[in-house]
């Protein structure tokens, strides 16, 4: 599933490609909304709130989309179109005059409504690292209180909107954390910090998208997530994979190195 960082880099995409400019097609193949028509409309900017991405438009109304694991979204050129092939799986087209089309591909999430009402249907989420005002106490104050194990509150949008399995699992390495670490045992001040850190470099540094070693090249750009039975990059202990986060609907794995994240075992 998409992360906060990987939305928030599609957002600045589709801002270069459709802010400020007219509609001249604009349709939403989901059934809810199927008779909108938002030819004539100007997008007004792109803007995201942990791996929610809503597009604003003039007369106060929003649509907001999540990818989820089956959504992408793809920006042709003036003149081009997808192949037909791809019509099906078409759920959001957002053509401007003169201009490139945008095409949301398999959305599972397509709303559309006004701007305050979008706005209040995400106002459950946690404070987004990426955002300029981000609440760093508030975020710590959320992490302090909850007793579950780490990895699955990292995973908890209404903790701290924007970090997705990845980044649940790196962030527990890179602070020593054993995953089912309690939450409330953990500096929660400290984690808020490098989560900040972490995913603000991932989105402004060129090559760094959810690189979290430093390293590039395959196979060695994470320490833990995805590296079941390889060795540590820090200490060459055999990294460990569990089929899923307690409690979590989406079945997420977790990834672990045993001596770089000393803790107790899985409950």
């Amino acid at each position: 599933m998409p992360e906060g960082d990987t939305v928030h880099a599609l957002a600045a995409r589709l801002r270069a490609a459709l802010d400020g400019r007219e509609l001249a097609e604009g349709r939403l193949n989901v059934p809810a909304h199927a008779t909108e028509n938002l030819a004539g409309r100007t997008i007004l900017r792109h803007r995201t709130h942990g791996k929610h991405l809503l597009t604003d438009l003039d007369g106060d109304l929003t649509l907001h989309t999540h990818l989820k694991m089956t959504g992408s979204w793809t920006v042709t050129a003036p003149g081009r179109r997808l192949p037909r092939r791809l019509d099906p799986d078409v759920r959001v087209r957002l053509a401007v005059r003169d201009g490139p089309t945008a095409y949301g591909l398999l959305l599972p999430v397509v709303d559309f409504s006004a701007t305050r009402d979008a706005d209040a249907a995400l106002s459950y989420l946690g404070p987004d690292p990426l955002h300029d005002d981000f609440d760093a106490a508030r975020a710590a104050a959320n992490i302090t209180r909850d007793p579950r194990p780490i990895v699955a509150v990292l995973l908890d949008q209404r903790v701290m909107a924007g970090p997705g399995n990845l980044w649940a699992n790196e962030l527990c390495f890179l602070r020593g954390l054993g995953p089912w670490v309690p939450a409330c045992d953990v500096d929660a001040t400290r984690l808020v910090a490098l989560t900040r850190k972490a995913m603000r470099h991932s989105v402004s540094t060129p090559r760094a998208m959810q690189v979290t070693t430093g390293d590039t090249r395959p196979g060695r750009q994470h320490w833990v997530a995805g590296r079941a039975g390889k060795p540590c990059l820090r200490c060459g202990t055999t990294v460990r994979v569990v089929p899923e986060v307690p409690g979590d609907p989406e079945r997420r794995r977790t990834w672990w190195c045993p001596h770089c994240q000393p803790g107790p075992e899985r409950p």
